[in-house]
């Protein structure tokens, strides 16, 4: 179910917050059960066995975990625990009927076998709600128990409070305009152009590029909110997972601002165990090298078994390393005069670009026609359809490069709960709703 879709919207979401609001009043064990039984009608029938089976043998190897504390024979088990659960997601993969999301599950299910080894108290209901929480269940934010067990320990969580609603349905209405005004209609050019991209001239390719760019940010972007609105109006606080990544000055920086959950995730779980062992095997020259390749490669593949997906990771390991190169031989402050800031902002973003259009190409050949186009290789139409479109990116690039991110719209104090701020939320409602239609899910929805 899209959470950009009327069902969800006026059927799903107000049945859960009505429910949520009469039984939380008899304490937050039945809150917590309410929000589990929510999350489980939020997916269909037929994909319940494969939740079942995921929780159910996870309960199983966390209290075996625990069992096993300060004993070699934790290691093993959280090992074990650790390959079932990616097995399990590359098996759902081909399954016919597979639950959306699944290697988000398979990632918030190892997070909480790690963090039982770590000690992290896990209270009746957690690990079902940690895992399910339908904010979160499609495509993240990658929930860790330590990011969330006091505030599922905390009886003031399961309160339901006016202001957490309000400034939750503010996130989730700036979530879907993302979506539904911004990043939806961009597929009348990305899906033509990557389906035909050896038809693009040079500025129809770059446009193409430039499209998908800008899609893939507000449809993630806009999902994200969404998920930290639902949530807050539920009384919980996700951790922010995307924080205005194309203001990056640097790969690295990119990373600790585009699907945050992910990166730290992968950096405390592979390459950080990667590195210590470089280190203890005395291979100084490959303690940054070797960890991150693997580390990227992998976040590559977690998205698709796939040459493209694979060739994204190792591009964006090569940045990186690039990255961590320059550092290393220029120390020191960077220049923040504008000129600098730009440049490296710019640099970054073109790195990024390169990677994306291999991101959504169906194949190695069809990115490399897209490049080709872009250097102009290719005699298709020389220009954009009368510069319309020209306009419309930069519109968009405006938005990216120079609006505040949501997270700054409300700590900040630009929104505030005040009568010309309800009267404009509605009005925006109203044209959300009437953009949404058709069958637009969110890109992560696949992974």
């Amino acid at each position: 179910m899209s959470f950009a879709s009327f069902g969800f919207l006026f059927a799903f979401l107000p049945v859960a917050l009505a429910g949520f609001w009469l039984v939380a009043r008899y304490g937050p064990t039945a809150a917590m059960a309410w929000l589990i039984a929510c999350s489980v009608a939020f997916y269909p029938v037929e994909h319940w066995p494969v939740l079942a089976v995921s929780l159910a043998g996870n309960a199983v190897l966390g209290r075996w975990v625990r069992a096993t504390e300060g004993k070699p024979a934790q290691a093993i088990v959280v090992a074990l625990g650790v390959g079932l659960n990616l097995v399990g997601m590359a098996v759902g993969r081909s399954l016919v009927s597979v639950p959306p999301g699944i290697s988000f599950i398979a990632f918030t299910q190892i997070g909480w076998l790690l963090d039982q080894r770590g000690g992290v108290v896990s209270r009746r209901l957690t690990q079902p709600l940690l895992v399910l929480f339908f904010p979160h269940l499609i495509a993240g934010p990658i929930l860790r128990l330590r990011d969330v067990a006091e505030q599922f320990a905390d009886p003031a969580t399961w309160r339901p409070r006016g202001d957490n609603l309000a400034a939750g349905s503010i996130i989730l209405l700036i979530g879907l305009l993302k979506k539904t005004l911004l990043a939806n209609p961009l597929g009348v050019i990305v899906t033509p152009g990557f389906a035909d991209p050896g038809a693009l001239g040079l500025l129809p390719a770059w446009g193409t590029a430039l499209a998908w760019s800008f899609q893939l940010y507000f449809d993630f972007s806009g999902y994200s909110d969404m998920a930290i609105g639902l949530a807050r109006m539920f009384g919980v606080r996700l951790p922010v997972n995307f924080a205005s990544p194309y203001k990056a000055q640097s790969v690295i920086e990119y990373w600790q601002r585009w699907h945050m959950t992910l990166t730290q995730f992968l950096v405390s779980t592979v390459f950080n165990p990667l590195a210590l062992a470089c280190m203890r095997w005395r291979r100084a020259r490959v303690v940054l090298l070797a960890p991150l390749v693997v580390t990227m490669a992998l976040a590559g593949l977690w998205h698709g078994v796939s040459l493209p997906y694979l060739a994204f990771g190792l591009l964006h390991a090569a940045f990186l390393a690039a990255n961590h190169a320059w550092r290393a031989l220029w120390p020191g402050p960077r220049p923040q005069d504008w000129r600098s800031v730009v440049g490296r902002v710019a640099l970054t973003y073109f790195c990024v670009l390169l990677a994306s259009v291999i991101f959504r190409a169906p194949s190695l050949d069809v990115a490399g026609m897209l490049f080709a186009g872009m250097i102009g290789l290719h005699e298709g139409a020389p220009y954009l359809h009368g510069g319309l479109h020209a306009v419309w990116l930069a519109g968009l690039g405006g938005i990216v490069w120079f609006m505040p991110n949501t997270q700054q719209i409300l700590e900040t104090g630009l929104w505030r709960p005040t009568l010309p701020w309800a009267v404009a939320a509605g009005c925006a409602a109203t044209l959300g709703v009437l953009s949404l239609g058709g069958t637009h899910e969110f890109v992560y929805f696949q992974f």
